[in-house]
């Protein structure tokens, strides 16, 4: 499947890749408590990466040609494309850092966590990438009334994906004995959980500031680079927790 341009082609090939996301974040699952096939499940985050990283955050567009003039808005958009993309890959380094002490210290176990729960907040989490695209799509088409629409619910799956880790998650694992002194498995899970819903809330700052300058007319078709960055970041956060939710929620055998 290609990249489109066009609003109903564009709109519809989100749909897709929605569904194959879907699709595999179900079968990880299934993978994880029925085989617990580590090879499979880091086959499975590694396509699920692949496939948010090229249809969702467009990395395809570091090699669109920009204008030569480097006072045109093309060419400033291309620059800061490229400096969205190096911060990211910078901050990327942070979570395979954490990442990298989860491997060394729990190595092929993982801590007692409630499953649905962590398959319930990624689900969550998936589905407000879904219509973060849709509305940076829509917006690309001229569409400032769907766009805030598609902001305002992927706002609100966002926050239900932070409260769910911060207020829920967090206090029923610590009720069964998980907090962050009770070992290593405690430190990791909540450094990695918590670093991440930071950059949630980060996120869903980002996104107050776009649908606030959306209705501020700010943005058009030709001219929304706020609304792509916006897009770009949230969908890395999906990015990561791609990563995280099967070596904290799936990987491995359960720690006694």
């Amino acid at each position: 499947m290609s990249h489109t341009q066009d609003k109903s082609s564009a709109l519809g090939q989100g749909v897709v890749i929605f569904v194959y996301l879907a699709v595999l974040t179900i079968l990880e699952y299934f993978v994880a408590v029925t085989f617990s096939a580590v090879s499979i499940l880091v086959v499975v985050a590694v396509i699920k990466l692949a496939l948010v990283m090229y249809y969702y955050m467009h990395i395809y567009k570091l090699n669109e040609e920009s204008d030569s003039d480097t006072h045109s808005y093309s060419y400033k958009t291309g620059s800061n494309r490229l400096g969205l993309w190096l911060f990211l890959l910078s901050d990327a380094f942070v979570f395979a850092g954490l990442l990298t002490v989860r491997i060394n210290l729990l190595g092929l176990t993982r801590p007692h966590l409630n499953q649905l729960l962590g398959l319930g907040v990624t689900a969550i989490l998936l589905i407000s990438s879904f219509f973060m695209n849709r509305g940076e799509t829509l917006m690309a088409n001229g569409d400032k009334k769907g766009f805030i629409n598609n902001a305002i619910i992927t706002f609100v799956l966002g926050l239900g994906f932070l409260l769910g880790v911060v207020a829920v998650e967090w206090p029923t694992a610590a009720s069964e004995g998980l907090t962050p002194g009770s070992g290593a498995a405690g430190a990791v899970f909540y450094m990695m959980t918590g670093m991440h819903a930071f950059h949630v809330f980060t996120g869903l700052i980002f996104l107050l500031v776009v649908i606030n300058n959306a209705r501020k007319d700010v943005y058009s078709a030709e001219k929304h680079w706020g609304i792509e960055a916006a897009a770009v970041y949230w969908h890395f956060v999906d990015l990561v927790w791609i990563i995280f939710y099967p070596a904290l929620y799936l990987i491995g055998k359960l720690l006694a």
